[in-house]
């Protein structure tokens, strides 16, 4: 799948759930609130980008525990989602159109940077990864929660397969270890990680993604048993410049 096709279907897979997304993620707020505050540490003075953002999951999460969030996204109908809860009740969480891989944000701009299950569906995470690192300042932190793949390569591409068969902007899970070198490469050095084990019910999961028809069929049909995933933490800071 070439770039701009996959953006097409990024764009299409996530237009279609804005809805489903943001019900999911309302539900569920409480807990992420929870998890980001004890995870984090704010002191509530920090200036947030949440990097794909969606429909807001995290940035509404985390918006009573920060002074401003800006939540950047690429596709319009998720954005409009966003843009009208965050008019009704989260004032200090802004939405702008932008891609991840290539922000339009100064060096330095942002006190944490976040990309929170967003690589998994970008064809070159390392240029997220880079932008995140540019656009917090030299004191900043760079976090990142996603899905992790299995140790197991074959189990990775099992993995991988069932992913792309219920969602077409699926790329690919990224390994523990991939993750910990692209914030290794960019200068980033890691404080704390942690994973939690996530169960999925395939059905719902798979109506979250619109797979529906012959679609969804193919899915079922390379789906995981009793499928749990592993979502990794990983919460980075900007070395100091040496003397």
């Amino acid at each position: 799948m070439s770039d701009d096709e996959h953006a097409e279907a990024t764009q299409a897979r996530f237009s279609a759930s804005a809805e489903l997304m943001s019900d999911l993620e309302q539900s569920r707020r409480e807990e992420l609130r929870a998890q980001i505050k004890r995870f984090l540490e704010p002191t509530g003075a920090e200036r947030v980008l949440d990097a794909g953002a969606g429909t807001g999951g995290f940035a509404f999460a985390a918006a009573p525990l920060v002074r401003e969030i800006v939540a950047a996204d690429v596709v319009p109908e998720v954005l409009d989602a966003g843009r009208t809860i965050a008019a009704k009740d989260f004032p200090n969480v802004t939405f702008v159109e932008a891609d991840a891989a290539h922000l339009p944000f100064e060096d330095g701009s942002f006190d944490l940077a976040a990309c929170v299950r967003t690589l998994r569906h970008v064809p070159r995470p390392e240029l997220v990864v880079a932008e995140l690192s540019r656009v917090v300042g030299m004191r900043g932190h760079v976090l990142v929660v996603d899905q992790i793949a299995p140790i197991d390569p074959l189990a990775g591409f099992e993995l991988d397969r069932f992913e792309r068969a219920r969602d077409p902007s699926h790329t690919r899970l990224l390994p523990d270890t991939d993750i910990r070198s692209l914030l290794d490469a960019n200068g980033l050095v890691l404080r704390r990680s942690e994973q939690h084990q996530e169960a999925r019910d395939v059905d719902g999961y798979l109506d979250l993604a619109g797979c529906a028809g012959a679609a969804r069929e193919r899915a079922l049909s390379v789906a995981p048993d009793n499928y749990t995933a592993t979502i990794g933490w990983y919460l980075a800071a900007r070395q100091p410049l040496s003397a």
